[in-house]
């Protein structure tokens, strides 16, 4: 049945998000506001990619000089698929290269790859996967922040008279991304946070996306309800996809080899998505996981947490011309009953799933309770929660 609320629907609608700045947001990692500006992104049908039998270009994407992914090791080198060129690999540009063709073939099976399908790699390297992609693809979108591996992937693809392949220099958090059906992804593991919201906020809506992660944050983007890494990150990503794993990497499946072991994660989109007030919802999940294994009455009843629901709900009322029928003692026992009302009350943050977070929210809403500051909705309840979201998954 359909649950309407005043500012959350439960229902199978769209995405609903207002536009914010992308730039500041993502500077911050704030993935609450860039993923409703990314959200906002629609491309018609008809920008879809098509094969054409044309010389591969690279082009250059706006801010491609700049680079902010920095991770690896330096002093390595790549051989070049093309002509043999050994390419020394970069350490700003955190480059490690899969190159286990078993984990190559597992990549490729859990992506599913139509004939009639535009396929965006992020990180192609030097080309080993890509060559792959184009057998079966009817077009492959290649991001590369790397001018030598942009050059060198589209010289392979040349030399092996592959004609689908476009190729674009340009780092992928600043990137708009082509309209696309499949994504696959090699990331420098500090970007994973940015890259993952945005890649879940893309429009058109695509089939999946396989990417490669570090092993542990890869494991709390799997984690179910009652699993120690159940938390926000598992949470936010479960609401707009089912995440799985696809299979484990070792470290010298790369090379140079990483410092830790990675994890092949895929997502496949729902197709119909909830369609939640996000940074309402979010604002939810950062009081109850600030201390996961502690009941939600005792997170909601911390003084601080109780300071500024109360602010939020007097500048709400204000705004909808409503009397402000609850303050100090009285509001902090309104919040109470609401959580009692709910039945979650004694309840662990960990030990709740989506459905049950959704459902509390809405009680809170028919209660006049809210997460963000009504009035600057890009304002968050937790003000210590409010810095960058890779922050946040450490201790959630």
């Amino acid at each position: 049945p359909t649950v309407v609320a005043e500012r959350l629907s439960y229902d199978k609608g769209g995405l609903l998000y207002a536009a914010w700045p992308l730039g500041a947001a993502l500077e911050r990692l704030d993935f609450v506001v860039a993923f409703r500006f990314l959200a906002m992104i629609r491309r018609p049908a008809a920008s879809r990619g098509v094969h054409r039998s044309s010389p591969i270009g690279v082009i250059k994407a706006p801010g491609s000089n700049k680079n902010t992914l920095p991770r690896g090791a330096g002093g390595q080198k790549a051989a070049g698929g093309g002509g043999g060129l050994a390419l020394p690999l970069q350490k700003k540009f955190g480059q490690h290269l899969l190159k286990n063709p078993g984990i190559l073939d597992k990549i490729i099976e859990a992506s599913d790859i139509k004939s009639t399908d535009t396929v965006l790699e992020i990180g192609p390297g030097t080309g080993n996967l890509t060559m792959r992609l184009l057998e079966l693809a009817k077009k492959v979108v290649a991001l590369e922040i790397d001018p030598r591996m942009a050059a060198e992937v589209k010289k392979r693809a040349q030399t092996s008279g592959r004609m689908n392949l476009k190729v674009i220099e340009g780092d992928a958090l600043k990137t708009a991304f082509p309209v696309f059906d499949v994504c696959v992804a090699n990331l420098p593991y500090q970007i994973s946070s940015p890259f993952t919201f945005k890649l879940l906020a893309h429009r058109p809506v695509f089939r999946c996306g396989v990417i490669m992660f570090q092993k542990e944050f890869g494991e709390r983007l799997v984690a179910r309800v009652g699993e120690e890494n159940y938390g926000r990150l598992a949470i936010n990503c479960q609401l707009f996809s089912k995440v799985t794993r696809v299979c484990n990497v070792s470290k010298g499946s790369f090379n140079p080899p990483p410092e830790v072991d990675s994890m092949i994660v895929k997502f496949v989109l729902h197709k119909d998505p909830i369609n939640v007030d996000f940074p309402e919802f979010d604002g939810l999940l950062r009081i109850a996981f600030t201390r996961k294994n502690k009941t939600l009455h005792s997170s909601f009843m911390n003084k601080a947490v109780i300071k500024v629901l109360e602010e939020n709900y007097k500048t709400y009322c204000s705004l909808h011309s409503q009397p402000v029928q609850y303050q100090g003692p009285a509001f902090k026992a309104h919040v109470e009953n609401t959580l009692r009302g709910s039945g979650l009350a004694e309840s662990r943050a960990m030990k709740i799933d989506i459905d049950q977070y959704l459902a509390l929210l809405l009680e809170f809403h028919r209660n006049g309770i809210h997460f963000v500051n009504v009035s600057d909705p890009s304002t968050t309840t937790n003000k210590a929660a409010t810095d960058a979201f890779s922050m946040e998954v450490d201790s959630a």
